[in-house]
């Protein structure tokens, strides 16, 4: 395979990735607007995942928003897993 068909090949991957990327981020901010409540509780447990996990939030700035804990996790793990399960089925971290 040559160098410029690979190139054609990871521009066409790009594009369509970047056009899933800005459908996908319209429908949750329409899913946000339908249904509020939900949207932030599935916000907050994922937050919370993070930070158990050590990833942290970072703004535009470059600052960490995430304040860490200084206690275990206080979520329901059950309920951690059906909602992560609950958004792979869903489209779920790219």
């Amino acid at each position: 395979m040559s160098v410029e068909r690979r190139i054609e090949s990871a521009i066409k991957q790009a594009v369509h990735y970047r056009n899933y990327r800005r459908a996908r981020e319209r429908a949750l901010a329409k899913l946000s607007h339908l249904y509020p409540d939900t949207y932030k509780q599935l916000l907050g447990i994922e937050k919370a995942i993070d930070e158990h996990e050590g990833k942290s939030w970072i703004d535009i700035t470059g600052a960490n928003r995430m304040v860490a804990s200084a206690g275990a996790p206080s979520w329901d793990t059950t309920g951690t897993q059906e909602a992560r399960a609950s958004a792979s089925n869903n489209g779920g971290e790219a």
